[in-house]
């Protein structure tokens, strides 16, 4: 027995009538109306900045950068609007936003963290530095943070919001990875010579880490070295860790730079 035969669809039948057609347009007209609608009235509009990360007086300075949006739809504010509000705040790194509608803008803000202060000499002139190497702000009492310090010539370009010149951005990226290493006597200075990074301890030990490659590498193997040596007592006035599988603990500290 034969199969039965299946008669294909008219093609006719797959083309949408002319009144599906409109009430397609229709549709699409009402949606794009309302969104354009919805942008230019106050159903949308912002009531809220809801702001978080960082210390309270970070969020308040981003509260208050981002007042202006007040009042504006949800729809209209985007990264680059929020981005030009908080191109003024050096001590933001980074941000991220989300309509929380109807009424809240919500921002999630990444701080500068703090690692360095810059002096320039002669001079009074002293800078907070983060780790990104981003010169947060002047600081006019150096003396009170603990923060290792860098001396540069007054000569030395610094501005607030942007980057350290490329040839002193290691000594941040330094003691960025030295955050949270126990080190004998903590970081008292960083210089960037020519003889590449060297960090000065608390008890006046120079730490010499050559160039900046593989710098979690040398300070672990420098905060080993120290936890089982007693520089003061061997006389020992610098490690070496500029070769990490050869360490050298010695007593010329005269380092060029």
């Amino acid at each position: 027995m034969l199969p039965a035969r299946r008669s294909l669809p008219d093609s006719r039948q797959l083309i949408p009538s002319p009144r599906s057609i409109a009430l397609g347009l229709l549709l699409l007209v009402l949606a794009v109306g309302a969104y354009f609608g919805a942008r230019e009235t106050s159903v949308f509009a912002v009531q809220k900045v809801d702001v978080r990360g960082g210390t309270p007086a970070l969020r308040a300075e981003v509260n208050a950068a981002l007042a202006g949006e007040v009042g504006s739809s949800l729809l209209t504010v985007d990264e680059r609007a929020i981005g030009r509000r908080l191109s003024s705040l050096s001590d933001v790194r980074s941000f991220t936003y989300d309509r929380a509608f109807p009424h809240t803008l919500r921002i999630v803000v990444r701080p500068e963290i703090p690692v360095l202060i810059v002096r320039r000499v002669p001079g009074s002139d002293a800078f907070l530095v983060a780790a990104s190497g981003k010169v947060i702000r002047p600081l006019p009492h150096s003396r009170l943070s603990s923060l290792p310090r860098l001396w540069v010539k007054a000569t030395t370009p610094i501005t607030v919001g942007a980057q350290l010149p490329p040839r002193l951005l290691p000594a941040a990226a330094t003691l960025a990875a030295a955050r949270g290493t126990s080190l004998p006597g903590g970081i008292r200075t960083v210089s960037a010579g020519s003889a590449g990074l060297v960090l000065t301890l608390g008890g006046g030990l120079q730490l010499r880490l050559g160039d900046d490659g593989d710098v979690r590498l040398k300070l672990a193997i420098a905060r080993r070295i120290l936890a089982v040596t007693s520089a003061a007592a061997s006389g020992a006035s610098y490690l070496d860790v500029s070769l990490p599988q050869r360490p050298v603990l010695g007593t010329n500290s005269q380092v060029g730079g």
